[in-house]
């Protein structure tokens, strides 16, 4: 369960704190829009850690218990991140405080919306072994994983918590349908299917351009007889250089479903930077 969704049902038992940062200078251990809730008995999320989650935390329970807080309104308060703080970031965090109660959970789509990351869509092709791991890897990470495959059964039940599965067959006809902006994983059960699905997504780049990453699982060898394949197929080599493969961040070893889905996470993270 989801950081949000333990929020929201925690709210229909019991009033939380919800703190927020809002703006930051200097060095910060949490970005504007990161999040805790604190409740009487426990925590939900974090800010960073550290000595002032300690003092946020402090503040969060002084306003559920009624004791109005140093700023007034909701005006967010100001936390240095040096010495005082036994901390040595030494920047500054502006936090938010906003009790919340079971009241708030009519409107829970907007509270929900509000607290949830940007989530980048992201199309995974294939539902082998590294397809599974990949989905478990993805789910808690800010993206919305559409995970596709041509065969019926593949899916686990239950699927990770957001993760939208779809049949298609052949598999190839799935890439016109896709979000715009789609981070795309390539790694179907057989190289006839990846190769389809690479030059769909090759032709929707021709078109439209809108699939920032294109991931296609597999050695040098297998991107070579791939590119001479697709080149055959009238793709030119500016065009073929927007493939990524193999696909992994560089300098981790090993093979196991569980490693690779790492690897390819953090790279997959990597392309986030500067992204809306």
């Amino acid at each position: 369960m989801t950081d949000v969704l333990l929020l929201l049902d925690g709210l229909a038992a019991a009033p939380a704190c919800l703190v927020r940062v809002e703006s930051t200078e200097g060095s910060a251990p949490r970005e504007p829009g990161a999040w805790m809730a604190v409740f009487a008995d426990r925590i939900v999320g974090t800010i960073g850690g550290g000595h002032l989650e300690l003092q946020a935390i402090a503040e969060a329970r002084r306003r559920l218990g009624g004791v109005p807080g140093p700023a007034p309104g909701q005006l967010p308060m100001r936390f240095a991140l040096g010495p005082a703080l036994g901390q040595c970031c030494g920047g500054v965090v502006y936090l938010g405080f906003e009790v919340l109660t079971a009241a708030d959970l009519a409107p829970a789509a907007g509270l929900r919306a509000r607290l949830s990351p940007h989530q980048h869509p992201v199309a995974l092709f294939g539902g082998g072994h590294v397809g599974h791991a990949l989905a478990r890897v993805l789910a808690p990470l800010p993206f919305a994983l559409t995970w596709i495959d041509s065969r019926d059964g593949i899916f686990p039940s239950p699927t990770p918590e957001g993760v939208v599965c779809e049949h298609s067959e052949p598999v190839q006809l799935a890439v016109p349908r896709l979000a715009p902006g789609s981070r795309v994983l390539i790694m179907s059960f057989s190289h006839a299917e990846d190769l389809d699905v690479v030059a769909a997504c090759l032709r929707r780049q021709r078109e439209q351009g809108d699939l920032p990453f294109i991931g296609l699982i597999g050695s040098k060898t297998k991107w070579a007889t791939f590119r001479n394949r697709l080149h055959g197929r009238g793709f030119a080599q500016d065009e073929l250089a927007q493939v990524t493969c193999p696909i992994g961040i560089p300098g981790i070893e090993g093979k196991e479903p569980e490693v690779i889905a790492v690897a390819v996470a953090a790279q997959l993270l990597q392309t986030l930077k500067g992204a809306g």
